[in-house]
């Protein structure tokens, strides 16, 4: 069993410091680079999760109007900084953006949790994305 197997903090404190030490021959360049795409890999599930949250919430508000109230715009509200935050921090993920396959993706998980907080039916929610990116992101938009 090897340092990465056994011990992964003591094996990335091993590693960072041969990294600043300069001693390329002792890097584990396999598990390295694992765990760099890893970084890459949960920034893009923490974006995903958020957005998915924002929607939900927009899902929620557009197909029950008798139940919106000024504490459901602020959750709305508050949904959005941290997208656009991650975005900030992350020029990269704006690519998700247009990728309609990994927009559908996280409409289905809105949709999903959507459902499970309302107690409505899957039908009563639109099945495609119906929004704009640019709209979802805004400070203004409401739907319905």
């Amino acid at each position: 069993m090897n340092a990465y197997d056994k011990d992964i903090v003591a094996w990335a404190n091993q590693q960072s410091k041969a990294l600043r030490d300069g001693r390329f021959d002792l890097l584990d360049i396999e598990h390295v680079a694992e765990e760099i795409e890893d970084v890459g890999r949960s920034e893009q599930r923490e974006f995903a999760r958020r957005l998915a949250a924002l929607l939900t919430h927009l899902l929620k508000w557009q197909v029950q109007p008798e139940r919106r109230c000024i504490a459901w715009k602020n959750i709305i509200a508050a949904q959005r900084p941290p997208v656009l935050l991650r975005l900030k921090r992350t020029p990269s993920l704006e690519s998700m953006l247009s990728n309609p396959g990994w927009l559908g993706v996280i409409w289905i998980d809105a949709v999903a949790d959507a459902v499970a907080e309302t107690g409505l039916a899957m039908e009563a929610f639109p099945q495609e994305w119906c929004w704009s990116v640019e709209d979802v992101l805004s400070d203004d938009f409401l739907p319905g």
